[in-house]
């Protein structure tokens, strides 16, 4: 009998058709989030689960599923996936690093040039209508050739980010718990700070960290104070690690210049004190959100749902301590 996989959202068709070659798929083509009960309808009886991160996959949702070898997260976080719970189950959890890394540094770059020369606000403008001519001091904005980088996280997509700083000849300054190799730093030419160092020295921050409970609220309102007036904060990691009640007090201030944003705290809720502002630039989750990506994305979990529900050793698990292979 052939391995039964749920995919709980649509999925490009290279990645359904992936997996139906080894399995029989339950695919929720109406692309609408399943609740919590018809998620758990749905899941009896099969033995894998490709999920995307708005699916909530709860200790109370796994209990009782006896069947299910294997969560597939299409996102590199897996915040969605209560991984203890499904550790305890003997479970497999898996995810899609490194296959978004170029891209997001990619769009981490559009938000940070958007919001320096103020391309939002122009776009707006040139619509309106109301653009009669040119003006030499209309929509001044900051230049970036030259600037500071501030990096926190040093990761995959930070390193990918730093590499591109360099065309922009940036001084870069980074921060990491787990500081790398100075065979790194050398290579990306980057100097390693503190934290504080880092917000007080650099033009633009970007924010390239995990969600643990470490870095919750990672920037609030002490470290926004450490920026200077006229630097740029930039989020395309995870929304939690920004405070954003703390972000919208600050950009109303005046405490920093502004901000762009792919995440939020509460997705897809953002936070009503940063819509209003012309100097945020606002992106509804899309720094993966190129075709060769999210299709990439989703052919690897397809891998990883594949390979558990087959005996074999997914290719990106989380929770390793499962395998009993």
């Amino acid at each position: 009998m052939r391995p039964k996989i749920l995919i709980s959202r649509r999925l490009p068709q290279a990645a359904v058709d992936r997996v139906a070659r080894d399995c029989d798929v339950d695919h929720n083509e109406a692309n609408i989030p399943l609740k919590a009960e018809e998620l758990k309808q749905r899941l009896q009886g099969k033995q894998g689960l490709i999920c995307l991160l708005t699916d909530k996959i709860t200790d109370e949702l796994l209990d009782g599923l006896t069947e299910l070898k294997v969560v597939a997260n299409v996102a590199v976080g897996y915040d969605n996936i209560d991984v203890p719970a499904a550790t305890r189950r003997g479970i497999m959890v898996t995810n899609t690093p490194e296959v978004l890394t170029e891209t997001t540094a990619d769009f981490t770059w559009a938000l940070l040039m958007a919001v320096a020369r103020r391309v939002v606000e122009g776009d707006a403008y040139a619509r309106s209508g109301e653009w009669k001519e040119w003006m030499l001091l209309e929509f001044l904005g900051s230049d970036v050739y030259g600037k500071t980088l501030g990096i926190m996280g040093l990761g995959r997509i930070g390193r990918a980010v730093a590499r591109r700083a360099a065309g922009f000849n940036m001084r870069m300054l980074y921060h990491d718990a787990f500081r790398p190799a100075p065979a790194v730093e050398r290579e990306l030419k980057v100097e390693y700070r503190d934290k504080e160092s880092v917000l007080r020295e650099a033009d633009f921050v970007t924010l390239h960290t995990p969600l643990i409970p470490e870095t919750r609220h990672y920037i609030s309102t002490k470290e926004l104070r450490l920026m200077k007036r006229t630097a740029f904060l930039i989020n395309a990691s995870r929304g939690p690690v920004l405070d954003e009640e703390a972000l919208a007090q600050a950009l109303k201030e005046g405490v920093i210049a502004g901000a762009a944003l792919d995440v939020f705290e509460q997705e897809p809720k953002i936070h009503p004190g940063l819509i209003g502002m012309r100097n945020v630039v606002l992106a509804p989750h899309l720094a993966s959100a190129s075709i060769e990506t999210r299709t990439a994305m989703s052919m690897l979990a397809a891998d990883n749902a594949v390979a558990a529900v087959l005996g074999q050793r997914p290719p990106t698990l989380v929770n390793p301590e499962v395998w009993k292979g």
